[in-house]
Formats: C-alpha cells, sequence, structure tokens
C-alpha cells in the first residue's frame, strides 16, 4: 500500500518570551527537531533569528513529509542567539515544547506554554504552530524598490525592511515574508525573492495582502514607516509594467490633513512560475552521481592497532564502512548503472610510494568505479592493507577531482546530471585555503559535498566549511553562489538507528540539487504533467 505522506508546512510564532538580555530584549530564535528513536533528536531545519523580540514571528516556514501511518514526534526549542556560533550549547534557552506532527495538523492552530524541562514552565512562555497542507508547487517572483521614505532615524537614514501578510479565515494577519534590512538607505532596492504561492496568499488571488515598510533598529523594536493592502491580482499587474503604492503611516495620516504618504513602494515585477521539485527532477530524468573520497592519513592510527580508526573489528565494521554503507546505501538508489568512482587520499601508494591525494581505491586510475556501495567496501578493504597511510590532509584535489566532470556535465545546459561528493575524514586538514577555493569553485556547478568526520578530533575547520552560520568565503574574499556543503560528525550518531546519519547527511541534498537548477532557469529533462 502506498504511504499516505502530504507537505505541510509550519508557521511558527512565539509570546512572553523570557528576557536573558541585559539592557535589551531577547534575540530569539527556534530550532525544530525530530525524533530518531532512543530519547535523541535530528535538527531539521531552524528560524532566523529576530532581535530585541519577545514576541517572534519567524518568517522561516519548515515544510514537513506528514505521514499518517506513522507517529512523528517532535520538538520545538527556542533560544536566544548572542553570539555566531552555530553551537546551540552557549546560548540561553528559553523554552521548548514536545508534540507530534499529527497533533500539530489535527488541531491546525496549535498554542501551548514553553517548558524549560518537563513540568517546569518558561515563565509565561508561549509558541503558537500553524500548519498548512502544501498543494500548489507555484511560487510567486518579486523585484521591489521603494523611493523617498521618511527618514526615522536621528543619525544618519532609515534602515528599511519589507514584510507581506495575509489575512487568514479569523480575519488575523499572517506573516508570509520578511526582505533583508538595507542600511542607511531612503531608496532601497531589495533582492529578487520567491515566495510559494500557497505561503503568500492560499493560492488565492484575491484575498487581502498587507505590505509594511519598517526601519530596523538594533537595540529597540523597529518602527513603521508605512503600510498599504492590496490583493496577489493587483501585484500581478506588475508582470508587464511597474506598480506603484502610496506607503501609508496611519497615525501620521489622522494627524495631518496635509498628509500624502511615507514614501512610495514599487513593484517593479511580480509573475508566477512553477517550482519544480527534488523528485520533480529525478523522475524526470536527472542521474546522481555518487563519489567517495576515504581519508588514509597517518593521524588515523595503525590500521593494525585496535586505536586506529581503520581498524576492521571482528565483525567487519569500522566508522568508515558505517558511514559509507549508510549514506551509499540511499544513494545509490539514484543511479541506474550503480557504478561509483572512490578514491583514497593521504597516503603512500604502491609501487613509487609517493604521496597521493586522489588514488583510486581499486588501484585502476584509468577505470576507477566500483560496483555498488559493496563494490567500494571490497575495494576499501583490499586497499588498506597496500597503502602506508601518511598525509597531509588534501582536500582539494578530490573536490577539483570530481568538478571537472561537474564543469563538463554544467556545459550540457540540461538537468541531467548531478554529483555528490562524500568525504570520510578524521578532521585533520592543512590545505584549508585551497579547499575553501575548490567549494566556491564548485558552488557553481551542478555538486554537493558531504563531509563525515570519524573519531574524537576537533572539527572545527570541518563546521567553518559547513558555513551553516554564514557564506564561505575563499581566502581572496570570493563568496560562495550557494551552500553545498554538508558536515556532520559520526560520533553524535554511534547509538542512533542508521537511518538517523543519511537523514542528516542527505538533507541538504535535495535542496542543494533544486537550488542549483533553479538558478540556471533549468527545468526537468521530462517536466512532471500538471493539472494546475
Amino acid at each position: 500500500m502506498a504511504q499516505c505522506v502530504t507537505k505541510v508546512q509550519l508557521s511558527i510564532s512565539c509570546d512572553n518570551l523570557m528576557d536573558k538580555d541585559i539592557g535589551s530584549k531577547s534575540d530569539p530564535l527556534c530550532v525544530v527537531m525530530q525524533s530518531v528513536g532512543d530519547g535523541k533528536w535530528a535538527e531539521l531545519t531552524r528560524t532566523e533569528r529576530i532581535k530585541n523580540c519577545q514576541k517572534p514571528e519567524f518568517s522561516t516556514k519548515p515544510v514537513l513529509d506528514y505521514y499518517f501511518e506513522k507517529v512523528q514526534n517532535l520538538k520545538f526549542g527556542v533560544y536566544d542567539i548572542d553570539n555566531k556560533s552555530f553551537d546551540l550549547n552557549d546560548d540561553d534557552y528559553l523554552g521548548g515544547l514536545e508534540c507530534t506532527l499529527a497533533q500539530i495538523v489535527s488541531s491546525q492552530k496549535l498554542t501551548r506554554p514553553l517548558e524549560l524541562k518537563k513540568g517546569k514552565p518558561a515563565g509565561k512562555g508561549s509558541i503558537t504552530i500553524f500548519a498548512e497542507e502544501i498543494k500548489d508547487t507555484r511560487i510567486v517572483i518579486f523585484e521591489i524598490e521603494a523611493r523617498n521614505l521618511d527618514n526615522k532615524d536621528f543619525l544618519g537614514k532609515s534602515d528599511p525592511f519589507l514584510e507581506f501578510f495575509k489575512q487568514g479565515d479569523d480575519g488575523s494577519w499572517q506573516l508570509v515574508y520578511r526582505s533583508e534590512v538595507i542600511k542607511n538607505n531612503l531608496n532601497p532596492c531589495w533582492k529578487k525573492f520567491s515566495v510559494p504561492l500557497h505561503t503568500f496568499c492560499s493560492a488565492d488571488f484575491n484575498k487581502p495582502i498587507k505590505v509594511t515598510v519598517s526601519d530596523m533598529d538594533d537595540s529597540t523594536s523597529s518602527d513603521l514607516i508605512g503600510e498599504f493592502s492590496c490583493t496577489t491580482v493587483k501585484l500581478l499587474e506588475a508582470k508587464d509594467q511597474v506598480v506603484e503604492f502610496d506607503c501609508i503611516h496611519p497615525q501620521k495620516k489622522q494627524k495631518k490633513k496635509s498628509y500624502k504618504n511615507s514614501g512610495i513602494v514599487r513593484v517593479k515585477s511580480c509573475k508566477i512560475e512553477t517550482e519544480y521539485s527534488f523528485l520533480d527532477f529525478v523522475m524526470g530524468g536527472c542521474q546522481i552521481n555518487f563519489t567517495v573520497g576515504i581519508d588514509f592519513t597517518g593521524s588515523n592510527g595503525d590500521p593494525k592497532s585496535q586505536d586506529s580508526l581503520h581498524f576492521i573489528s571482528p565483525n567487519g565494521v569500522n566508522e568508515y564502512l558505517t558511514a559509507l554503507w549508510c549514506v551509499g546505501n540511499v544513494i545509490q538508489d539514484y543511479d541506474t548503472d550503480k557504478q561509483f568512482p572512490a578514491f583514497g587520499f593521504g597516503a603512500q601508494v604502491p609501487p613509487t610510494w609517493q604521496v597521493s591525494h586522489e588514488f583510486a581505491l581499486n588501484f585502476n586510475s584509468t577505470n576507477p568505479y566500483c560496483l555498488g556501495v559493496q563494490g567500494i567496501v571490497d575495494a576499501y578493504r583490499q586497499a588498506l592493507p597496500q597503502v602506508r597511510l601518511y598525509g597531509p590532509t588534501n582536500f582539494s584535489p578530490i573536490i577539483n577531482h570530481v568538478s571537472r566532470f561537474a564543469v563538463a556535465a554544467a556545459q550540457q545546459g540540461t538537468a541531467s546530471q548531478y554529483f555528490v561528493l562524500l568525504i570520510l575524514t578524521d578532521g585533520e586538514i592543512t590545505d584549508l585555503d585551497l579547499t575553501r577555493q575548490a567549494i566556491v569553485n564548485a558552488s557553481k556547478l551542478p555538486m554537493s559535498i558531504i563531509i563525515i568526520g570519524v573519531g574524537n578530533a576537533d572539527f572545527k575547520a570541518m563546521e567553518f566549511l559547513d558555513a551553516d552560520n554564514g557564506v564561505l568565503k575563499s581566502a581572496t574574499g570570493e563568496a560562495a553562489v550557494r551552500d553545498i556543503v554538508q558536515f556532520v560528525p559520526f560520533r553524535q550518531f554511534k547509538n542512533a538507528p542508521k537511518e538517523a546519519l543519511s537523514q542528516a547527511v542527505l538533507a541538504e541534498v535535495p535542496k542543494q540539487l533544486v537550488t542549483y537548477f533553479k538558478l540556471l532557469g533549468l527545468t526537468p529533462l521530462k517536466p512532471p504533467q500538471t493539472t494546475v
């Protein structure tokens, strides 16, 4: 029987959060986690951080697969973020909620008190989660600027940002999008952005939409510059021409008879397009090419010693093999020929004993392909006693190796191939600057990089490459076009079910694939038949 699965989007807001900051309000962020069994949780996503706010409404809206026949335990954790670290252990916990996705779906709108731990309320803090089923794959794309906005700052100019709200059935306004802040500018031009049509207006083109322009203030809550109301129908007039709206501040309008506006918002472009999903591309004929790179540097320890990360236990496993099985078993289903190139790096290789940073695991440089994950495992076991673990740990050669194939695929100009490189390493990296450049270059290609850290090393360099808390830049300052690296330390999943590791490391690949093809305006080779 086919599983009953549907996509559900969650809107998250909080009220009366505890105040942990002296001299200002907390800067909250919400983390969404799912139970993976045995009391362990895997992070699904986290919202943006909102400065100085005890009543945040988050614009990041997690989308989850909802299975009617499964109990999906979720945990929502709210934190006060006062630093740039991705790790939440050094941030103040403002409370959390544990519930099931079914509880949210059946309530549609669930409001519960936040708890610091079971039975201990987090002051008067509460969380509200609103669920909507996603049935429409269209997106609405905007280009918007403003002119002559009021200046709200005593020193300098306003720092404006946009917010869009749709009106709910109960008459309340629900945030659907928040733009970036443009500093010190009364004539801002915001980045082009898109919002799923169901999020924006529930696919009802006549639903009332409210747009606000506000001045961001770092030390206090933001100040309203002005607002206007409209419908999606009106906004879509900007498909062929610029549509302008007076930005009105309600109180100023009441006080001054001569008041005209607090600036003008110009919708330069508004159009609707179909948003293709990961499955649309895969089912449309996109091949996912899986390549493995395994760390054979001396810091792993002598494979003959039980302390070595490469030591194969009597039952035939080690961390490298377990990680390879977990990820490879999922990815191999998306590649029809199941032929995977596999390489080692950082070892002295026979017969010359030169150090190599991209030697074929099967020692066949002209044909480094292994049949399925089992083929990679067999090649690894055979290579281990034949090489000498050495160093240094260089990632850039293997990344550049896969990039060359991705370049060739990109030149075809079709959504036919995507490359996933899995690097298994003990975490010591020597060529950080060259690796940064290699990743920045690869971010322009149909390619994702997964790094699994085995052992107990300090993985700060890997977390830096993951760039979850900012855009990765090369040593020369060139920024990555998109985030393509996912790093996960294996030790966090040692006692968790095997699916938990593959879920954590592969979670971002579908989004990365879709983002790449969308960036280039490429559609699936065989687009799905739409009923819309």
